[in-house]
């Protein structure tokens, strides 16, 4: 009798002592912990300061508008990849006639936001069997099997047309 009460008190130390280790600490560390700090990846440095040869050859102050120090994203990406910084964001004067070609009946500058409601209200027509809206099933792919592409149907419809597809791999022997 003697002994169990012996580990009944060793056991009630041996918790309390733990229980007193979990909560201690800095405050401000404990935040830091949980997430609330800074988030080092969304500062972005500005570019470095330059001192122009000529300070009237310097633009009219914009405010609001663009300064010089401020990152462009696109232009970074450009030059990095060997491009020119003023060919970001508009289109090269090598693919000029493709896009005219692309965009002669007509360009619609709100395309993805029509294309998502219509795309909402075309799954909400088709939203599956009731089990599966019970359980929260996804429908979206089977709701959209019918209006798929067979890449192999569509390489052979195209081969007997005779229309070269050289980015298709090559016919194998005894295809037709």
């Amino acid at each position: 009798m003697r002994a169990a009460k012996g580990r009944a008190v060793i056991a009630v130390a041996t918790m309390v002592t733990l229980a007193a280790c979990g909560g201690g600490g800095d405050p401000k560390l404990m935040n830091l912990r949980a997430g609330s700090g800074p988030d080092e990846f969304a500062i972005v440095p500005p570019k470095p300061l330059e001192m122009p040869e000529n300070l009237s050859d310097l633009p009219e102050p914009t405010p609001g508008g663009f300064n010089r120090t401020d990152q462009n994203p696109e232009a970074d990406a450009a030059v990095a990849l060997g491009g020119k910084p003023s060919a970001a964001g508009g289109i090269p004067a090598g693919d000029s006639a493709l896009y005219a070609h692309a965009a002669r009946f007509g360009v619609d500058g709100g395309i993805r936001a029509t294309l998502a409601s219509e795309d909402l209200e075309w799954r909400r027509d088709n939203n599956g069997r009731p089990l599966e809206r019970l359980f929260n099933v996804n429908v979206y792919y089977r709701a959209y099997s019918k209006q798929r592409l067979d890449q192999q149907a569509e390489l052979a419809r195209w081969r007997k047309l005779g229309v070269r597809t050289s980015s298709a791999p090559p016919r194998k022997v005894g295809e037709e």
